[in-house]
């Protein structure tokens, strides 16, 4: 009814707080934004999260400590883990520190010989608690075996340039090679056709890693591999010592059976299979080879490429 001053809301008593009843803007609060959504792993009831806290314990608190995302800094040791792993590391001569294995482990003929040449080598063998060796190993699959091995020692590229080193000098420099195993294989042939030593950008290249010390079959002791910090310059430096640079590439000016600068100092540079050599790269070299092959094959592997280029640098110097 007009006038009703006992309808509900209807009058408005003194003070500043505004009517006593009705939404009181709630309504009008409840349509405004409450910024962007938390991440899962921010909200303490999300399984994510969870996840998370548990990865974080595992790993000793320590940020990114779990499995996924964690990256070892540059030049940091590395374990190997697993028994045929660990096996093979130590046939190959990997330069390991330390062995760890677990208590009460179920030995057999892989252990047995693991512990036996470690032993004989030096090499301390420690008992070590599971969880430990899971902590150790970041998670991977252990079968309570384990080794250390210490970071890579570097030489610089102009180590490699020494009048006092017999024969005709001869390096390897890897262009966009990511594959350790790649390296490891060029390293060896390095060695076995009377190289002096290979060249690695410290930057998107494959490093000496363990894998890269198997597959070297222990040439890795006897060839020096150096890290430059710009491959381009490195090159450079290596001409103004008197080197010639020829850089492997499928269109390649000259066929490897044609180089008449084999009996020359020289620097091989090989570049990734699938990129091959980079422009500036390209643009050092003083001569672009090619291997020449079947029509039935596109391209070889960087370490096959560099094997068959270095026999045959090999043969022609021995000519």
């Amino acid at each position: 009814m007009a006038g009703n001053s006992q309808r509900r809301g209807a009058i408005r008593k003194g003070g500043k707080k505004g009517p006593t009843v009705g939404s009181g803007g709630q309504r009008r609060r409840g349509l405004e934004g409450k910024g962007p959504t938390p991440k899962a792993a921010d909200r303490p009831n999300h399984k994510a999260h969870k996840m998370a806290k548990a990865a974080d314990k595992r790993s000793g608190g320590r940020p990114g400590g779990g499995r996924s995302g964690s990256r070892k800094p540059a030049g940091s040791s590395e374990v190997v883990a697993g028994r045929n792993a660990v096996v093979e590391a130590l046939r190959a001569h990997v330069p390991v520190t330390t062995m760890y294995v677990a208590g009460r482990i179920d030995a057999d003929d892989r252990v047995r010989e693991a512990i036996k040449t470690a032993t004989e080598r030096g090499i301390p063998v420690l008992e070590t608690p599971r969880g430990e060796l899971d902590r150790l190993t970041d998670g991977a699959v252990h079968q309570g075996l384990a080794v250390q091995v210490p970071p890579y020692e570097y030489a610089h590229p102009r180590d490699l340039v020494d009048p006092e080193t017999p024969g005709i000098p001869l390096v390897v420099a890897l262009d966009g090679i990511t594959d350790p195993r790649n390296l490891g294989a060029i390293v060896r042939s390095v060695a076995a056709f009377g190289g002096h030593g290979v060249v690695v950008p410290s930057r998107r290249s494959a490093g000496m890693t363990a894998s890269a010390w198997k597959t070297s079959a222990g040439a890795a002791a006897r060839i020096p591999v150096a890290q430059a910090a710009n491959l381009t310059r490195a090159l450079e430096d290596f001409r103004k010592a008197g080197f010639f640079v020829i850089g492997l590439d499928m269109d390649g000016d000259v066929e490897l059976p044609d180089l008449e600068l084999a009996s020359e100092p020289l620097v091989v540079v090989v570049g990734s299979e699938g990129k091959g050599l980079s422009r500036l790269v390209s643009e050092t070299c003083d001569q672009i080879v090619s291997v020449p092959m079947s029509s039935a094959v596109e391209s070889l592997n960087a370490g096959i490429a560099t094997g068959v280029t270095l026999y045959e640098v090999a043969r022609r110097r021995r000519g």
